[in-house]
């Protein structure tokens, strides 16, 4: 598997976990664990498994769609032929999501806080499956992220296990950091949670223009054909 792919997805996992509608479940994730919970290392444990329940859902539907669409006959000899094409088009459209110059209708239920806070007060291995209920509450941003931009690059490179699993490990990346903090006692997730907003901001921003950029060299190499 190319590095450019595992750094990729990984990016694009950190990506997805900073993004404010993510980082704000994640940290009401961390919020359910720690309250019921007063051990310190035991907080630590529940943020990684937390952090294992969401790459497992990613692992799953990576599976699920990379084995699709690349096992199947008809849709395997139609991506061999228009991947690159397509790949094209899509980093553009994720780039200027990205930049919030295209938006995406999407409507998912979100978990709701009662089944949350549920769920976390049934001890540290509950936060397992709040890992993945959290992971399948799909926002705009994250949906064009991992649909958009870790599937097709999946599909490419062929990984319905490892890429996803490397995205979700970047997904869960600020949520140990919060477990952590909250182990430790710390009274500054606050502050933290407003300064990751305003990195997020530049991140995603510059994340876009990459995209556009790829995807207009992918779309000039394969759809035009005139580099």
């Amino acid at each position: 598997m190319e590095a450019i792919f595992l750094f990729t997805a990984i990016w694009l996992g950190i990506l997805t976990s900073v993004s404010p509608c993510p980082l704000a479940t994640n940290i009401a994730a961390v919020s359910f664990i720690s309250r019921r919970i007063t051990q310190r290392n035991t907080v630590f444990l529940s943020g990684i498994l937390y952090t294992l329940g969401r790459s497992l859902t990613y692992i799953v539907l990576g599976v699920l769609i990379v084995k699709t669409l690349v096992d199947v006959p008809i849709l395997s000899d139609f991506l061999q032929r228009y991947v690159n094409k397509i790949l094209g088009i899509v980093l553009i459209l994720v780039g200027m999501v990205l930049l919030d110059l295209l938006r995406i209708p999407l409507t998912i239920p979100s978990v709701s806080e009662n089944v949350a806070k549920k769920l976390a007060e049934k001890g540290t291995f509950s936060s397992l499956p709040l890992g993945i209920l959290f992971a399948l509450a799909f926002c705009p941003v994250s949906a064009a992220l991992f649909f958009g931009g870790l599937i097709p690059i999946a599909v490419k490179a062929k990984s319905g296990i490892g890429l996803p699993l490397i995205y979700g490990i970047g997904t869960g990346l600020p949520v140990l950091l919060f477990a952590f903090l909250a182990a430790a006692g710390s009274g500054y997730i606050n502050n933290l949670y407003h300064r990751i907003t305003r990195i997020e901001f530049y991140t995603k921003k510059i994340t876009g223009i990459i995209f556009i950029l790829v995807g207009i060299y992918y779309a000039l190499a394969y759809i035009f054909e005139v580099i």
